[in-house]
């Protein structure tokens, strides 16, 4: 089905936000839950966040001096974390003071979500596999995440598995994609890297000279400079041009 005229010989996928969700996700639940408070949080806002969120975790100076300065404290880094989110919403001083205990005990005490992957992947990871392109995962996480593979059903799929914390390198590094693209005696350009955090996976590939393609269901960054999927059905198409 899929045609490698293109010169790429594998994809590399991010984990969390790309291959894995949470449902309900944290923003659509918080947004809810702050609806039944009293404060409506527009979609700008929502989709203002969510860009913030993106920039923040993808080892921003603003995450790394957080961890610097709660570390070793969890609950207060989280609690510096959904205060700045609220600040984002623009809301006032005192809302942010009311909703803060309120958001803590709901996400600490009843927010269970559960994981979930696309369902297109399912008939798209074969039809790759299957057309000659080497499959791999490498998420930003610290510590193996193979259960969470295994419970979605998608470790059957790839050829390898990889967190940064076994390379000691973190996106968006370019050295933490070196060791995939050797284990596959890949060229960097021969290679997608195909992720949701722009700030991390777009940026972080395209150091390393691999071609990056954002994935962007949410369409937080409508224009991002590379190629863009909101489905992973696009993803094919993209391809066979």
């Amino acid at each position: 089905m899929f045609a490698s005229e293109n010169g790429i010989k594998a994809i590399f996928f991010d984990l969390d936000g790309t291959l894995r969700h949470t449902v309900p996700s944290v923003s659509d639940t918080q947004r809810e839950k702050m609806s039944e408070w009293g404060v409506q949080i527009g979609d700008e806002e929502n989709l203002e966040v969510g860009r913030w969120e993106h920039y923040y975790w993808a080892r921003s100076a603003e995450l790394m001096g957080d961890s610097e300065k709660f570390d070793g404290d969890d609950e207060a880094f989280w609690w510096n974390y959904m205060s700045k989110r609220l600040k984002k919403m623009n809301l006032k001083p005192a809302e942010i003071e009311r909703l803060l205990p309120l958001l803590n005990t709901f996400f600490s005490e009843e927010y269970a979500p559960k994981n979930w992957a696309p369902p297109e992947l399912y008939e798209l990871l074969p039809q790759l596999r299957k057309a000659g392109y080497t499959l791999a995962v490498l998420s930003n996480r610290r510590s193996p995440f193979i259960d969470v593979m295994d419970e979605l059903s998608l470790t059957e799929h790839f050829d390898a598995v990889m967190f940064a914390g076994e390379v000691g390198s973190w996106k968006p590094n370019p050295e933490v994609f070196t060791p995939l693209l050797e284990r596959f005696k890949l060229a960097p350009e021969e290679t997608l890297y195909i992720g949701d955090n722009y700030y991390a996976d777009v940026v972080g590939s395209r150091k390393a000279g691999l071609v990056p393609v954002l994935y962007d269901p949410r369409e937080l960054f409508p224009d991002a400079d590379c190629e863009r999927i909101t489905s992973f059905d696009a993803l094919g198409e993209m391809l066979e041009r």
